[in-house]
């Protein structure tokens, strides 16, 4: 079954769900006075439904998490050996200290070249339907592979190359055979992307949200509470939710078109249904992760709300009611797991490893 077909029912369900968000938003309500310390916010927790519980990793049976993998993955990550003139890694586009993205509107690559989209982070993102802006990677695995042969980007010239220098690196070599035990030529394309895949699926960051998901009602300021219930009264839920609070395909600009030279998923199925479908941002550490949307386009966050609003939804939102929603929106700020993604020491390169080419 092609994936196209697995995913347009996901899109018309949200797209179906969104109209009638619009629907009730859309009704003429008296603004609410700002929440204060002495004025207790009620949620109706039934709408919290629409979120889960940040999970300590997300697994893939396809590909099962050991020490081993995530040890070699981790190295993996931060080796600028992976791009043909040795100077870009994984981590260069998404600083694992930076909250996964380097904080540019489009990443620099080979030759200083500029990527066309945003670099989105890669914190919680095994919590997403599929991979990339226009979603045309299932999951992390596939994800880890384009980055590397992208000509704007790490600029590998094909896989064969790759394999060629990880197999000049005797380090690599032992650690290969360590994390995929029993296969007689375990240094692969494939493996080496399941080892990325293995250490990505447990950059998740927990957050204040996630307590008060679990029952925690201290876990949130009122002040955020208050910023909880105007995200939930507009909608926003209706496409970000699940674990990573994002991370299924949607049009952007359900009601109110969106103008950009970008058209999404269009791009790689060519298929007019698929016009302007975008993957939906995670909005965890969203308040760390600007400039926002696909082309890094917008600065402000606030700014980024009122824009979904008003193109979503159709809605005009007051500025105070744009700033609320960010106030909730940082409390969806987790810890980074320090330990976890300290740069690892990488092993020192062969005789024949090639050398930095920067043609």
């Amino acid at each position: 079954m092609k994936l196209n077909s697995l995913v347009r029912p996901l899109i018309l369900v949200a797209a179906t769900t969104g109209a009638t968000a619009f629907a009730q938003a859309a009704k003429p309500a008296a603004p609410a006075a700002p929440a204060t310390a002495a004025q207790k916010v009620v949620i109706d927790r039934a709408l919290l439904n629409a979120f889960k519980v940040l999970p300590t990793r997300f697994e893939d049976a396809k590909n099962p998490i050991t020490a081993e993998k995530v040890e070699l993955g981790r190295m993996l990550y931060f080796d600028t050996r992976l791009s043909k003139n040795q100077d870009v890694s994984c981590n260069s586009c998404h600083d694992l200290n930076k909250y996964g993205v380097d904080g540019k509107p489009t990443s620099p690559g080979h030759k200083k070249q500029l990527g066309g989209r945003n670099s989105p982070t890669v914190y919680n993102a095994g919590g997403h339907i599929l991979q990339f802006w226009d979603g045309r990677a299932p999951n992390l695995e596939e994800q880890a592979k384009g980055p590397i042969l992208n000509p704007v980007e790490m600029a590998m010239p094909n896989a064969e190359r790759v394999v060629e220098t990880v197999k000049s690196i005797p380090g690599y070599v032992t650690s290969f055979q360590k994390a995929f035990p029993g296969e007689a030529d375990p240094v692969t394309y494939d493996n080496l992307a399941k080892a990325i895949g293995a250490f990505e699926r447990q950059l998740v960051t927990p957050s204040p949200f996630d307590k008060y998901l679990a029952g925690d009602e201290n876990a949130l300021t009122e002040a955020q509470k208050a910023g909880l219930k105007k995200f939930l009264d507009q909608g926003c839920q209706t496409c970000h939710n699940g674990p990573a609070i994002g991370g299924s395909l949607q049009k952007l600009g359900l009601v109110v078109p969106f103008q950009t030279k970008d058209q999404g998923r269009f791009e790689v199925t060519k298929n007019e249904a698929d016009r302007m479908i975008f993957r939906v941002p995670t909005l965890r550490n969203v308040t760390k992760t600007g400039p926002w949307f696909h082309d890094g386009s917008v600065k402000e966050l606030p700014t980024a709300v009122k824009l979904m609003a008003q193109h979503q939804f159709g809605k005009q939102i007051s500025d105070d009611d744009a700033k609320s929603i960010v106030v909730f929106l940082d409390a969806l700020t987790g810890e980074l797991p320090k330990s976890y993604i300290a740069k690892p020491k990488l092993p020192a390169s062969g005789p024949k490893t090639p050398k930095p080419d920067p043609s």
